[in-house]
């Protein structure tokens, strides 16, 4: 009997973040932005900054229902790389993953060394590089115990961050209240240098960095409880809806808007210094330490489930996926800690120049978010989900983050000897992209390899012959990895082109195509010949037809995956015509086939 309920659309699953540990996860890194966001927007904007920092809110907001509805459709781990990787190319959807990746990188450098510089304050002569590494460390550590454990850290921080505000918040209008709005209705005096069209635009682009770290939740939803990833994305969008323009409207009601670049890097510190004095300059300090230390901790979490999803999908070495008695990949962890580490040794310390990765990245990863969304109603318009978005909302909310990112690859910087955003972008970008390139194509480089060792060995009396075997094995061992195709009788127009989409993404020349019966006289009469064609069609491909008596479902799946050695990752299903009766995550991560 098929589910027609929404309650039965989503994963069932046991355990599991709840609402609480999940939101402060992703939360500190989103609420992180109210520490330098209304210095960059007031910077660019002028007195039209809480207005765009509103606008940037409801830009957010659409966001919701994009983000909701896509991972309510596809419950796993991976963010815009899953949505890509079930409605186009993988190669497209690992372009959206390097992005993610990169934007991750440079959140943990610059949150660590941020935080780090504030805590200079209380310990001075502190070498900053040797303390941003061992903050690295300590969250690389936090992560490989387990997101239980540290999802712990993040609440207390979390907790300590809002509180903070919410203090500084009430102090300062107080401030004003007993003191007069004097510097405010100064600052909403000053006209905009540029005009009023440039301070909107790049104000706007400014701005959308108010909102970095929403599509952390994505990466992270399958160790989420049932229902807990769309009430992360409510809460984080209650917090910044309402802390980064009440912000930027208090900075503008104490600082005049000619100092606010002057203390840009310590706004809300001097802004609670001027209210409450030096204990609450103090506490916003200690905020700022640790709620920008709850960002790193947000990118070793977010990065872990979306490369160990990548490398399941064989798009990164399996070595990857290796596991700890506590049952975490730390190789992975690790390797995102040595990563960053370099990073920050390579620029000096001198991080600001990831800030154009950190920017372009971030904003192409949410354009490429709504790209799947539009892929996912299109080709997937038949895949159960808990909610959609409107096209309407799409279509705003995708304008809305490519005039942002046109406007900060624009961004001109103020030193002649600093990058442009999109010339340091560019800089990590494609060595990331050429890393996943060799791995998708690497049965044609290795092919490619193996021809030019033949040629050698032709012309130098076969000297190299060990080498060529040893190649050639490597492209057989690849291609004998074996991929599963469950089928209720397709047509021969949907088979063959569920063998096109082996043959363009999968590194294999076996394909076993199942079909699950409760009796075997109803085996439509013209599959076994149909797939007889398509044998001879495709001689590189070794198809096999199997016929199961039972019931398709996750026990099925299961038990083919242990008894055949194949992963559920690489096992396919055709996208149903009616309501799937199971979701994608209780089926073990079974693929859509294209």
């Amino acid at each position: 009997m098929k589910a027609t309920s929404s309650e039965h659309v989503t994963e069932h699953k046991e355990g599991g973040l709840t609402q609480l540990p999940a939101t402060a996860i992703c939360g500190n890194d989103i609420t992180s932005s109210c520490l330098y966001v209304s210095a960059l927007t007031i910077m660019t904007a002028g007195r039209l900054a809480p207005l765009v920092l509103l606008v940037v809110a409801g830009v957010l907001y659409l966001f919701r229902s994009i983000y909701a509805e896509v991972v309510g459709a596809l419950p796993l781990n991976g963010g815009a790389y899953n949505a890509l990787l079930n409605t186009t190319s993988k190669f497209r959807a690992s372009i959206a993953a390097c992005l993610t990746i990169l934007s991750y990188m440079a959140t943990a450098v610059i949150s660590a060394n941020a935080a780090m510089h504030y805590a200079g304050v209380f310990q001075p002569g502190m070498p900053v590089i040797v303390a941003t590494i061992g903050l690295l460390a300590v969250f690389m550590v936090l992560t490989i115990i387990g997101i239980t454990e540290s999802s712990k850290v993040a609440i207390a921080i979390f907790a300590f961050h809002l509180t903070s505000l919410s203090v500084l918040l009430v102090v300062g209008v107080g401030y004003v209240l007993l003191n007069g709005p004097h510097t405010l209705w100064a600052n909403l005096a000053v006209p905009e240098p540029h005009g009023i069209g440039y301070a909107l635009f790049f104000g706007f682009a400014a701005a959308l960095l108010g909102i970095s770290g929403f599509e952390s939740s994505a990466n992270f939803v399958e160790e989420q409880a049932e229902g807990v990833f769309p009430k992360t994305l409510r809460n984080m969008w209650l917090a910044v809806g309402f802390f980064n323009p009440a912000m930027a409207v208090l900075a503008l009601a104490l600082v005049p808007i000619e100092y606010v670049e002057h203390h840009k890097n310590e706004l809300l510190s001097h802004m609670g210094s001027e209210s409450g004095g030096d204990w609450l300059a103090w506490l916003i300090r200690v905020d700022a330490v640790l709620v920008l230390s709850g960002a790193v901790l947000t990118s070793f979490v977010g990065v872990n489930g979306l490369v160990r999803r990548m490398t399941l999908d064989r798009c990164l070495p399996q070595f990857l996926l290796k596991t700890n008695p506590r049952g975490t990949t730390h190789r992975i962890i690790i390797a995102f800690f040595l990563l960053s580490v370099s990073v920050l040794l390579v620029t000096r310390g001198e991080v600001e120049t990831l800030a154009g990765v950190y920017t372009i990245s971030f904003l192409a990863v949410m354009t490429l978010f709504c790209l799947g969304n539009i892929l996912l109603k299109v080709k997937r318009s038949s895949l159960p989900r808990p909610s959609r978005a409107a096209w309407t909302t799409v279509f705003v909310a995708m304008g809305a983050v490519t005039v942002g990112l046109i406007g900060n690859a624009l961004a001109i910087p103020e030193s002649p000897e600093v990058q442009s955003n999109l010339v340091v972008f560019l800089e990590y970008f494609v060595p990331a992209m050429l890393v996943v390139t060799i791995m998708l194509t690497r049965i044609a480089l290795l092919t490619a390899l193996l021809f030019v060792v033949r040629g050698a060995i032709s012309a130098m009396l076969q000297p190299m012959h060990g080498v060529a075997t040893w190649i050639r094995n490597k492209i057989d061992d690849i291609n004998s990895q074996q991929v599963v195709f469950f089928t209720r009788g397709d047509n021969i127009s949907g088979l063959n082109n569920a063998m096109l989409y082996v043959r363009h993404n999968e590194h294999t020349n076996r394909v076993k195509v199942v079909t699950v019966v409760n009796d075997p006289n109803e085996v439509p009469p013209r599959l076994k010949t149909d797939l007889e064609f398509l044998d001879e069609a495709y001689p590189e491909i070794d198809i096999e037809f199997v016929v199961l008596e039972g019931r398709f479902g996750p026990e099925l799946v299961r038990e083919l995956s242990d008894k055949w050695s194949i992963p559920t990752n690489l096992m396919f299903i055709g996208s149903p015509r009616g309501h799937l009766m199971y979701g994608l995550a209780e089926l073990g991560g079974v693929r859509l086939i294209i």
